[in-house]
C-alpha cells in the first residue's frame, strides 16, 4: 500500500496538484490518467521519492519495498543483463555484493566469517537462491533470449534495454510497483505477457500508459488526475471513458428526467460489469460498478480533437498493387517477397518485429525509397494521403505561423476557414499563431492529421500515428479511422487501435509476408499462424 496526504505541487503560478489525499491498496492495479501536462509522470516521481512536493507527504508502510520502471537506458551499460535485473531488488543486490567481496578477501578473518553468516541468513530470507532463475524467467517472458542473459547491457539494442529495465522493476515481487509507459517498444507478444503477469500480481500497481488495450486489460481502478485532484473510479479505461461521455451527455440533456438518467446508467454499468475478461477484474470490478451511483460519475475537463476523414471522390476497382518487393538495408534484408493487393474496404494493419519494415514499405509506396526488386503501383482513381512516422521536415518553415502553414495544404485560402480547421484540432486563439518549428511532438501530429483531412484522400496510409498523442487524441483518431469509408493501410504499436480498426493483417517477416483477413486478436490467438511466424523468423 502507498498513500498521500495533502500533496500539493506548483510551478510558479501553475498548480499541478492541490491537497491530493489518496490511497492505493494492495491487490489493485491503478491506471493514472490525465490530459497531457496534467502531471502524471510527476506524480509517480513524488510517490517514488524522486521529487519532493511543496506540501504534504507520501506514506509507505515500514518494511515494504517500492520498485520503479527506470527510463535511463544507459545507466547500466557496463552491467551484465541478468545482474541488471537483480539490481531491481536493492537490498538483495547489496547483500549479494557484500558477500562476494567478503569471500574474495585473501585474509578472511573470524569477524568476516560472522558477518558472512549474517549475510547468508538474510540472503536466504530474501530468496536469493532463486534470484537468477526468477530474473531469467522475466527476461525470457519479455523476449530477451537466454544467449543474451550474460551479455553486457551496452551490447543490446534500445528496445531490448527497455525490456531489461522492465524486468528489473518486476523482479523480486515488490510491494508497490510504479510503471511509466511500460509497453513502449514492446511487441504484441511481450505486451500480452506483461498483461498476464500483472493480472496475477497480488500487490499494488500504479501505471501511466497511452496504451488503452493495456489499461483495459490490467486495471481495475482509474486514478483520474483532473482539476488538480485525483479521483478514483472503479473499472478500466474503457469504462471510465464511456462513463465520462455518458455523464457529459446527461449533463447536456437538461430535459431528461433523473429517473431516465438513472436507468441509462444502470444499463450502462450492467453491460460493462458483465464484460470482465481478466480474473482480477472479474472478481472486483463487477461488485464495484454495481454500487456506482449517478452522482459519482462526472464529465471530464478533457478536450477531444475533432477528426474526420472524408474522401473527395470514390475509388475505382484498382487501388494498389504491390508485386515482389524486396529491399535490403546495410546488407540486411528488411523486405522480402512482399506482394499484396489492396481492395475496397480493406483496413490493413502492417505488423512485424522489425519496425523499419513498415516504414520502408510505406516510403516505397510513395516513391521516397526505391525497391531493390519488385514494384508498387497505385490505381488511376486513387488519391492517397500519407502520414509518415518522421515528420520534422514538414515543420522547418521559418517565419510562418500555423495558419500560414496549414493554408499551404488547403484549396480554400480564407483565414477564417483555416482557423476553423486548426480549432478542430485544439489550436485556438493565440495557439494558431505558433511557429511550426516550436511545436511539441503531439502538436505536430495533430497538424499532420489536419493536413491529411484537407487532402481528402480516398486511401490513407499512416505510420505509427499515435506516437506522441495523448489518450484523448488517440481515441478521437481511433474513432475517425474506424468510421472512415475509404481504404486504409497503417502501422501501429497500439493493440486496441489495431484491434478496433483493422479487418486484415499483413505481417512483414524476414522471409516474406503472412496475409490474413481477420482481426488482430484472432490473428494473435491462431496457433497455426503462431507456428508459421516462428518458423519464418527462425529461417532468417
Amino acid at each position: 500500500m502507498i498513500s498521500t496526504t495533502n500533496v500539493s505541487l506548483r510551478y510558479g503560478k501553475r498548480v499541478l496538484f492541490e491537497d491530493v489525499t489518496v490511497k492505493f491498496l494492495p491487490g489493485n492495479c491503478y491506471g493514472l490518467i490525465g490530459a497531457n501536462g496534467a502531471g502524471k509522470s510527476t506524480f509517480l516521481k513524488i510517490l517514488s521519492g524522486e521529487l519532493e512536493p511543496n506540501t504534504g507527504s507520501v506514506e509507505l508502510p515500514a518494511g515494504q519495498r517500492l520498485a520503479v520502471l527506470r527510463q535511463n537506458q544507459f545507466a547500466y551499460d557496463e552491467q551484465q543483463v541478468l545482474q541488471t535485473v537483480i539490481q531491481g531488488h536493492q537490498r538483495l543486490w547489496a547483500v549479494m555484493s557484500e558477500k562476494d567481496t567478503l569471500y574474495a578477501k585473501a585474509d578472511f578473518t573470524d569477524a568476516d566469517g560472522e558477518r558472512a553468516a549474517i549475510l547468508e541468513g538474510e540472503f536466504a530470507d530474501l530468496e536469493g537462491w532463486n534470484a537468477d532463475y526468477e530474473a531469467a524467467e522475466l527476461l525470457s517472458g519479455l523476449g530477451i533470449t537466454e544467449d543474451k542473459h550474460y551479455s553486457v547491457m551496452s551490447d543490446l539494442g534500445a528496445s531490448e534495454k527497455v525490456r531489461v529495465l522492465l524486468a528489473q522493476a518486476l523482479f523480486g515481487n515488490p510491494d508497490v510497483l510504479l510503471l511509466d509507459e511500460p509497453t513502449n517498444n514492446l511487441d504484441a507478444e511481450s505486451v500480452l505477457w506483461l498483461e498476464n503477469f500483472l493480472d496475477g500480481f497480488q500487490n499494488t500497481v500504479i501505471v501511466v500508459s497511452h496504451d488503452r488495450h493495456f489499461l483495459d486489460a490490467v486495471c481495475n481502478y482509474m486514478a483520474d488526475l483532473d482539476f488538480s485532484k485525483i479521483t478514483m473510479y472503479p473499472g478500466n479505461y474503457g469504462f471510465w471513458y464511456e462513463s465520462s461521455q455518458l455523464a457529459l451527455r446527461q449533463r447536456q440533456d437538461v430535459n431528461k428526467k433523473t429517473e431516465d438518467k438513472r436507468k441509462e446508467l444502470e444499463e450502462f454499468v450492467r453491460r460493462f460489469s458483465a464484460n470482465a475478461s481478466k480474473s482480477k477484474q472479474a472478481t472486483s470490478r463487477q461488485k464495484l460498478l454495481q454500487k456506482l451511483t449517478l452522482e459519482e460519475i462526472k464529465p471530464s475537463s478533457r478536450r477531444y480533437p475533432y477528426i474526420a476523414f472524408k474522401p473527395e471522390r470514390e475509388a475505382g476497382n484498382q487501388l494498389l498493387s504491390v508485386e515482389g518487393v524486396r529491399k535490403a538495408v546495410d546488407g540486411n534484408s528488411v523486405l522480402k517477397n512482399v506482394s499484396f493487393t489492396l481492395d475496397k474496404g480493406d483496413k490493413i494493419a502492417i505488423v512485424g518485429r522489425d519496425d523499419r519494415a513498415a516504414s520502408l514499405l510505406f516510403d516505397i509506396l510513395f516513391k521516397e525509397a526505391t525497391p531493390d526488386k519488385g514494384k508498387a503501383e497505385w490505381g488511376t482513381t486513387i488519391t492517397p494521403s500519407y502520414f509518415p512516422k518522421e515528420n520534422s521536415a514538414f515543420f522547418q518553415a521559418g517565419d510562418m505561423n500555423l495558419v500560414d502553414w496549414l493554408r499551404q495544404y488547403s484549396t480554400e485560402k480564407d483565414e477564417s476557414f483555416v482557423r476553423g480547421w486548426l480549432g478542430r484540432m485544439l489550436f485556438s486563439g493565440e495557439e494558431s499563431q505558433k511557429k511550426p518549428n516550436v511545436l511539441s511532438g503531439g502538436e505536430k501530429v495533430r497538424c499532420m492529421l489536419s493536413k491529411m483531412m484537407l487532402e481528402s484522400g480516398n486511401v490513407l496510409v499512416l505510420d505509427d500515428p499515435t506516437n506522441h498523442l495523448d489518450l484523448e487524441s488517440i481515441q478521437a483518431l481511433n474513432n475517425a479511422l474506424r468510421d472512415f469509408q475509404g481504404s486504409l493501410i497503417f502501422a501501429s504499436h497500439d493493440l486496441q487501435f489495431i484491434e478496433t480498426v483493422a479487418n486484415r493483417i499483413i505481417e512483414l517477416t524476414p522471409e516474406g509476408i503472412i496475409d490474413r483477413r481477420m482481426n488482430y486478436e484472432e490473428y494473435l490467438a491462431d496457433e497455426t499462424l503462431k507456428a508459421q511466424r516462428q518458423k519464418m523468423y527462425q529461417l532468417a
